[in-house]
């Protein structure tokens, strides 16, 4: 059949009319917003932390005493108590046994308090507190000696910091009457060369012996505690400490015993004595 071509025309633009309007949508995408990193988050849990030390500190102070906040306050001073008898141990670091009236020698006043609230004392050099805590438990040298430690005791005077090395049942510092010094005194004063070898104190040494230690037929005691004081000078000077810091090396034979038994063994000692430097 043929179609002309009017008639094709015609139709296609009845086709046109007829048809139907189309409506496109479009719909935005809306993307997430980016991550903005959890440093919040450690700021906040720092903020929670400190809240909850602060509300534990406050109800530790409300439930405690006077007694108990002295004990915390003494804790966090800069300064320590020199013959704090409160440890209740038995170790040569941690009660009486250190510290005890067999042990502990009598200061230059009669006293066994803590000289640094004595006005008499005067003003303290912080590195004479530095070593005597070192040397009673707070330098890992002290703890590695233990138990030699036994045999050492400190006490501050107003000359400065005396540390005693003394003989004990079965462990003396020396050979018989001699100032032939056994390993023991060896060990220790290598330990305590080591440590007073980092201050600038002058130190002077003293040899002590107990009475009755030297027969009156035998050798001077006064001779016999000036070598001894002086073997303890050369095995300090081994340790490091430098020679040009003695200022003095002394024997004082039985006449200054720290017992109230001047025959008890306790007077067998050396004292080494960290003098305040008053020009620092």
């Amino acid at each position: 059949m043929l179609i002309g071509v009017g008639e094709y025309l015609g139709d296609l633009g009845m086709a046109s009319d007829s048809a139907v309007n189309v409506t496109i949508i479009k719909r935005k995408t809306v993307k997430a917003a980016g991550h903005h990193g959890g440093a919040w988050k450690v700021a906040y849990a720092d903020f929670v932390t400190a809240m909850m030390a602060f509300f534990l500190l406050m109800w530790l102070l409300n439930v405690s005493d006077a007694e108990m906040r002295d004990g915390l306050a003494d804790y966090f001073s800069p300064t320590i108590q020199v013959f704090d008898t409160a440890g209740g141990g038995d170790g040569p670091f941690e009660g009486e046994s250190l510290f005890s009236q067999n042990t502990l020698a009598r200061d230059e006043i009669g006293q066994t308090g803590d000289p640094s609230r004595d006005e008499d004392v005067g003003a303290q050099d912080s590195s004479l507190w530095d070593v005597q805590e070192q040397l009673t438990g707070g330098s890992g040298d002290a703890l590695d000696a233990d138990p030699l430690m036994a045999h050492v005791a400190t006490r501050l005077t107003d000359e400065g910091l005396i540390i005693e090395i003394f003989d004990l049942p079965g462990s003396p510092l020396f050979g018989g009457n001699t100032a032939r010094h056994n390993p023991i005194l060896e060990k220790l004063t290598a330990m305590i060369g080591r440590i007073i070898s980092h201050t600038g104190n002058p130190v002077s040494v003293s040899g002590h012996l107990a009475s009755g230690d030297v027969a009156p037929v035998g050798m001077d005691p006064w001779l016999v505690s000036s070598d001894r004081a002086h073997a303890t000078r050369e095995l300090l000077v081994g340790a490091g400490l430098s020679g040009t810091r003695l200022m003095r090396v002394t024997g004082e034979a039985d006449r200054d015993p720290v017992t109230d038994d001047s025959r008890d063994m306790r007077n067998r000692r050396i004292e080494i004595t960290l003098l305040r430097d008053f020009n620092q």
